[in-house]
C-alpha cells in the first residue's frame, strides 16, 4: 500500500494522537508509531463518541498465573495488524459508522486492592454518563463485576452473554476480590438476570455449584453444535433484554490462546467463537469486556491477536446494527 499524503499534506503515522476525525481509518505501518486500540484517537473527550475503549491493567484477583495486567497493552499492540480498513468477513470498516476512541487506562493504587472495585466502577460510570458505550480490555475477569455495577446502574439488570472455560460462580463467604466468584455476587446483587443469561464453552465444575438459572452450554455441546444452533440458544434465552458480553479468552482452546492464566484444554477455536458472535445481530448489547489475556504466557501474540480480532467482530456487529453493510465486490 503506497504512502499518501493526507488532506493536510502529512504522511500517515501516529493517528493515536494526530487524527482529527473520530471516524474512518487511515493506514499506517503496523510495526511503527504510537499504539492505541486500532489506532483510534487517545482522548478523554467523549462528545460525539459512540464507543470508548478503555484498559484495566489489574491482575490481583487471579488464582493461578498472573500477567493480565499487561493484557490491555498486548491487545492494543496486536490490534495494529487489523487497523487498515475493512474487516473480514463483514467486509466493511466499522469505524466508518462508529465513532470509537481509546480512552486510555483506569488508574488505581495497586497497594490498596480493597479500593479497586470502587475505583473501576467510578471510572466506568464516568464514561457511561457521557452516553458512550464501553469496550473494556482486561485485566483478570474480576473486572467484570465493577463494570456490571456501573452498567446496571445505567441500564438496570442485564442479560449476560458469557464466553469462558469457567462459570465464575464459586461459593465463598462473601467479599472476596476473586476472579472465580464475582458472577455469583452479580446475581445476588441483581446486576444480571440469570434467567436471561448464557454461559458458553464451560468445561470446569466445582463442589456445591448450582446453575443459578443460567443456561450453561458446556464445551461438548459447543463442539456438537453449529454456530447457528448456538446463536439460536443465546438469542432465545436473552430475548429483547439489554445484554452485556464478557469474553474470557480462556474460552478458546490453549492451542488458539495459550497466553492466559488458567488454560483448560478442549475449548473453542477462534472460528467457532467468532462465528457465534457474528450471528448475534438481534441481541441488544450495551457493553463488552475482553479479559484474561496474559502476554507473558503468549506465543507470537496468538492470544492478543485473537482477543483484538474478537473485539473487532463485536465492533462490526454493533456497526451492522447501526446500518453498516458491505458493498458488493465489483466484477
Amino acid at each position: 500500500m503506497a504512502l499518501e499524503m493526507d488532506k493536510l499534506g502529512r504522511l500517515p503515522g501516529d493517528d493515536a494522537f494526530r487524527r482529527t476525525d473520530l471516524k474512518g481509518t487511515n493506514w499506517e505501518p503496523t510495526y511503527a508509531g504510537a499504539l492505541s486500540f486500532m489506532r483510534r484517537k487517545y482522548t478523554r473527550e467523549l462528545a460525539g463518541v459512540d464507543i470508548a475503549v478503555t484498559g484495566v491493567p489489574f491482575d490481583q484477583a487471579v488464582s493461578h498465573r498472573p500477567g493480565t495486567r499487561l493484557g490491555p497493552e498486548g491487545i492494543r499492540r496486536a490490534s495494529a495488524e487489523n487497523a487498515w480498513g475493512p474487516f473480514w468477513p463483514w467486509n466493511f470498516d466499522p469505524f466508518e459508522t462508529l465513532a470509537v476512541v481509546d480512552y486510555g487506562d483506569c488508574f488505581f493504587d495497586w497497594g490498596k486492592k480493597e479500593d479497586f472495585p470502587t475505583t473501576l466502577e467510578n471510572h466506568a460510570a464516568g464514561i457511561l454518563a457521557s452516553g458512550a458505550e464501553m469496550i473494556t480490555l482486561g485485566g483478570d475477569h474480576y473486572i467484570s463485576y465493577p463494570l456490571l455495577r456501573a452498567h446496571a446502574k445505567k441500564h438496570g439488570p442485564l442479560a449476560l452473554v458469557h464466553f469462558d472455560a469457567h462459570r465464575d460462580v464459586e461459593i465463598d463467604s462473601g467479599g472476596r476480590i476473586d476472579h472465580g466468584t464475582m458472577f455469583g455476587y452479580a446475581v445476588r446483587e441483581g446486576l444480571i438476570d440469570p434467567r436471561k443469561s448464557v454461559q458458553i464453552g464451560i468445561r470446569t465444575t466445582f463442589v456445591g455449584e448450582t446453575t443459578m438459572g443460567f443456561r450453561i452450554i458446556y464445551a461438548d455441546e459447543v463442539h456438537d453444535s453449529t454456530a447457528d444452533q448456538l446463536a439460536k440458544v443465546i438469542k432465545e434465552k436473552v430475548g429483547p433484554s439489554k445484554a452485556y458480553l464478557t469474553f474470557d479468552i480462556d474460552c478458546l482452546d490453549p492451542s488458539a490462546a495459550p497466553g492466559t492464566g488458567t488454560p483448560i484444554p478442549g475449548g473453542m477455536t477462534y472460528h467457532q467463537a467468532a462465528s457465534v458472535i457474528r450471528r448475534l445481530k438481534d441481541v441488544n448489547f450495551v457493553g463488552m469486556d475482553m479479559v484474561e489475556v496474559s502476554p507473558p504466557f503468549d506465543h507470537s501474540e496468538l492470544t492478543s491477536s485473537a482477543a483484538a480480532s474478537l473485539i473487532m467482530e463485536y465492533l462490526c456487529l454493533r456497526a451492522w446494527q447501526r446500518g453498516a453493510r458491505a458493498e458488493a465486490m465489483p466484477e
